[in-house]
């Protein structure tokens, strides 16, 4: 698509801006519509704004499937998925009144978070299974849709009638629809379909910009994926994770990393569903196992603190948050080094 590598850098830069921009506003439009529609922070953040936040990672993943490329579309989704948990730490140390796991604490998170560890876990049979394929996809990757589609339908029972509940502190901070809002819903939603359109437009650029900087630079496709695609994909988890902290809305901000982590595993297997060779599963490298394995302990971690919900840590970071910062710095030390 790009005819040179300074062009492809500028066009992957540009995209990346974009994402970070429009991403910046989605948390903004995505608090206002949960109040306005009622579903409030953890289910509209599940069901709506993950997958919008997921749009870039769709586009460029599957852009690299359909180009016949696992290794670029794997690592790119793989280590998205990673980044966003590191994106929770991040924003633990910035929330300061308290650990972020214990103010948003929520029976709906931890039903996430292990429902993220399951959908996980099925690709990592997939590459450790027989090379088979039905029609081109292995039979993984209907078992990954109706287990995301089961599990949603888990979550939503747990929010609607949860058999228990979070001890309630003065830290917690619960989710309390906002009664003074201005603008018309039509007006929302228009704004929120308009954002979800530029991130996925953005995401596609992205990766057709990176096939060319991997091409051109020899650098491999599960270093560029894996870091710099990951990264920049995943930016709007960052900007609107940090932007719903700073509105108050915690609740938004833990269940859209969840939330966009389930629905990346959907970006899975499209990608297996596009890959033009069989089943994606197979001819990717190894190394790309090693940000699923990643992410499940991240995510294991990560639920562990929700449990435990730590008031304070050390320097006011939950053990938690410290943990998974060093989970991820130890993986790309291990990623750069086999690339």
């Amino acid at each position: 698509m790009f005819p040179s590598l300074i062009i492809s850098i500028g066009a992957f830069i540009a995209a990346a801006v974009i994402i970070i921009t429009a991403g910046s506003q989605l948390a903004r439009v995505a608090d206002e519509l949960a109040d306005r529609t009622g579903l409030g922070e953890a289910l509209f953040g599940i069901f709506l704004l993950a997958g919008v936040t997921s749009l870039p990672d769709f586009a460029a993943t599957l852009s690299a499937a359909l180009d016949a490329r696992p290794d670029l579309a794997m690592s790119n989704v793989m280590g998205s998925m990673a980044a966003n948990l590191v994106f929770l730490g991040i924003a633990d140390i910035i929330y300061r009144k308290a650990n972020l796991e214990h103010a948003a604490a929520s029976s709906t998170n931890l039903m996430l978070a292990a429902l993220l560890i399951v959908l996980l876990a099925l690709p990592l049979l997939a590459i450790a299974s027989p090379p088979v394929s039905l029609w081109g996809v292995h039979p993984i990757t209907p078992v990954i849709v109706a287990a995301y589609l089961f599990g949603l339908q888990l979550v939503r029972s747990t929010d609607n009638k949860p058999m228990w509940i979070p001890r309630l502190t003065r830290h917690t901070v619960p989710d309390k629809p906002d009664t003074n809002l201005q603008g018309s819903l039509a007006r929302a939603w228009l704004s929120f379909i308009a954002l979800a359109a530029v991130t996925g437009i953005a995401g596609w650029v992205l990766m057709e910009s990176a096939k060319v900087i991997s091409d051109e630079t020899g650098l491999s496709e599960t270093l560029i994926g894996g870091l710099f695609t990951a990264l920049a994909t995943s930016s709007p988890e960052l900007v609107t994770t940090i932007a719903a902290i700073r509105r108050g809305a915690l609740t938004l901000a833990v269940s859209n990393i969840f939330g966009t982590n389930c629905f990346n595993m959907l970006v899975v297997a499209s990608a297996d569903a596009g890959y033009p060779g069989g089943s994606i599963y197979h001819d990717m490298a190894p190394i790309q196992m090693t940000w699923g394995l990643i992410s499940i302990l991240m995510t294991a971690i990560l639920l562990m603190g929700m449990v435990r919900r730590q008031l304070y840590g050390i320097g006011r970071i939950g053990f938690e948050s410290a943990l998974i910062l060093t989970v991820y710095a130890v993986a790309l030390g291990i990623v750069v080094a086999s690339g």
